[in-house]
């Protein structure tokens, strides 16, 4: 009785302690395995640790400040004078007819007055502009439009990071089925050999046979670990991307849209509209038509209010006034800078601007073309490579039948082991290609922002 209790316990102690080994092992597991995130998780933390972004945010709220800066521009503008100054000042008064009584107590004519003291003169002045020639609406048009540009600089980098990150993170799922297609080859070609030295033993097969077997095992070896660190490359890159320290596992998987997108046409309409590049150039565009005005501006006079006060009148001189106000004009008749010549180049700069946007929307254009080719191509493509898998599947295993029968050489086995690895490859590389060329399209077309609601819609995943 007494034995079956210390049995019993010493099985409760083995099962505790089977149990602790147990949760130590997934914990370590747990803390060992790198972080997964989704693509939506992904493109979230793009846009929180992106320093590209962050630069582009802070030119955003230097333009705004700017901006709100003008609506100031017709608000007096005050401004305190204050000087210390040792002057000197001599006055001739005549006397007039005067004179012959001034001569008779000895007094000549003019009197002669001189005097030198230390002032402190202290002189508020404020002035309002009533027309400024349109320079102040055509700054404040500038400062909105060159807001317009900074937001819309914001936006292209935006989109851009996000193509990158479609680059990155799918790379990274299409490395990883390249590495489990690649080990399954090895170990299938693995496979083959050992069935190739039982036939070898047994006279079945040649030995010029199992050297195949073992040449094809051994390439399939190499092509495996050039996948392993095709792998970690690309992990290194996401890993960089979104800044993570480590590895970062992904979620979301390769996918195709097999039924048609919207028309070319429609892209290319929101590409016009929308692309962020394109919105920067008409910004400049804005701000040149704007410079244009500026200059003419300065042909013209200004009007202005102005009122003066004297805050320490005892020590005004003779001249100075205790107060004064008023309504002045301003027009400056010849310049160094060669006004019309400002005029002229300021033209040529919108010009420049406007030719800038006209190319810019033809290689837009092209743009479009180019992605919505590459996308009906990957999944064209990738159609043809579903279709052949099964073919492939079906062709190693009558070819490893076959040979175990002795029907069929150890050439045909590898061959069709290597037809449907490669096959598996090219259709990954379809799928990534065709996600790829997806981003691509909404990234010119300024719809990036849209590619979760395509990805959402995909009728084809690589589980």
């Amino acid at each position: 009785m007494a034995h079956t209790q210390s049995t019993t316990r010493a099985r409760a102690v083995l099962f505790a302690a089977w149990l602790l080994l147990a949760a130590t092992g997934t914990a370590a597991a747990s803390v060992d395995a790198p972080p997964a995130l989704s693509f939506e998780q992904a493109r979230a933390r793009l846009e929180q640790v992106s320093d590209a972004l962050a630069a582009a945010d802070a030119g955003v709220r230097g333009k705004q400040d700017l901006q709100d800066a003008t609506r100031y521009l017709r608000l007096p503008e005050i401004t305190g004078d204050i000087r210390r100054m040792q002057f000197q000042k001599s006055l001739e008064l005549p006397l007039g007819s005067l004179a012959p009584v001034a001569e008779a107590f000895g007094i000549e004519s003019p009197l002669r007055f001189a005097e030198r003291d230390w002032r402190t003169r202290p002189i508020v002045t404020a002035s309002v502009p009533l027309y400024s020639g349109g320079l102040i609406p055509a700054a404040q048009q500038a400062a909105q439009a060159a807001t317009a540009q900074a937001e819309a600089e914001r936006e292209a980098q935006r989109q851009s990071l996000a193509l990158q990150l479609v680059q990155a993170y799918f790379g990274q799922q299409l490395a990883e089925r390249a590495v489990q297609v690649r080990r399954e080859v090895r170990d299938g070609l693995q496979r083959h050999l050992d069935d190739a030295l039982k036939l070898e033993r047994e006279g079945f097969a040649s030995r010029a046979q199992r050297l195949q077997a073992s040449v094809a095992r051994d390439k399939a070896e190499r092509e495996y670990q050039k996948a392993r660190n095709d792998l970690a490359t690309l992990q290194q890159a996401l890993a960089t991307l979104l800044r993570s320290g480590g590895n970062v596992g992904t979620t979301s998987p390769l996918f195709v849209i097999d039924a048609p997108l919207e028309p070319r046409e429609a892209f290319e309409r929101s590409a016009l509209q929308r692309h962020p590049q394109l919105q920067r150039l008409r910004a400049l565009g804005q701000q040149a038509e704007q410079g244009v005005r500026v200059q003419q501006a300065r042909l013209k006079p200004q009007v202005y209010l102005f009122g003066q006060y004297d805050l320490h009148r005892r020590d005004a001189l003779l001249t100075d006034a205790d107060w004064a106000f008023g309504i002045g004009l301003r027009y400056t008749f010849l310049s160094p800078s060669a006004r019309p010549l400002q005029v002229s180049a300021a033209r040529a700069q919108l010009e420049q601007a406007r030719a800038g946007l006209g190319e810019a929307e033809n290689q837009v254009r092209l743009g479009v073309g180019k992605a919505w080719n590459e996308l009906d191509t990957a999944r064209s493509q990738f159609r043809l490579l579903d279709s052949s898998i099964a073919q492939a599947e079906e062709n190693l295993r009558l070819q490893e039948l076959s040979f175990r029968e002795g029907q069929a050489t150890s050439l045909d086995v590898i061959d069709a082991r290597l037809a449907l690895g490669a096959a598996r490859v090219e259709r990954a590389q379809a799928a990534y290609q065709f996600d790829v060329a997806l981003a691509q399209l909404l990234e010119v077309s300024g719809q990036m922002q849209r590619f979760d609601d395509y990805r959402r819609r995909a009728d084809k995943v690589l589980e």
